[in-house]
């Protein structure tokens, strides 16, 4: 898989696992959301105006491009939020109809 992020250091921190849509995804302590899902993919979510795929856009929380969501419905900004082991994080929103993509 190509991913859009590439660690190349900090390998000795604990390891934490979280729920992607459904996958589950290893990602090192604290790690925000946004380094999670772009050391895996090649974009962070779904746009939810169409089908276009999303990679966050200023990486501080100040554009509104990097929301995901729990799978309660829950927005979060991914480049913000640190992840947790038991997250459930889905890359769509979760009453929106678009196709989804995955890669």
């Amino acid at each position: 898989m190509i991913s859009r992020f590439v660690r190349l250091d900090e390998q000795h921190r604990p390891r934490v696992t979280l729920q992607v849509n459904g996958q589950p995804v290893d990602a090192l302590e604290g790690d925000t959301l946004m380094v999670a899902l772009l050391t895996q993919s090649r974009h962070l979510r779904q746009s939810e105006f169409d089908s276009g795929l999303r990679a966050g856009f200023c990486l501080m929380a100040a554009c509104q491009d990097c929301w995901v969501w729990t799978r309660q419905g829950e927005r979060l900004r991914a480049c913000s939020t640190p992840v947790s082991s038991g997250m459930d994080i889905l890359t769509y929103q979760p009453e929106a109809a678009w196709p989804v993509h995955e890669s």
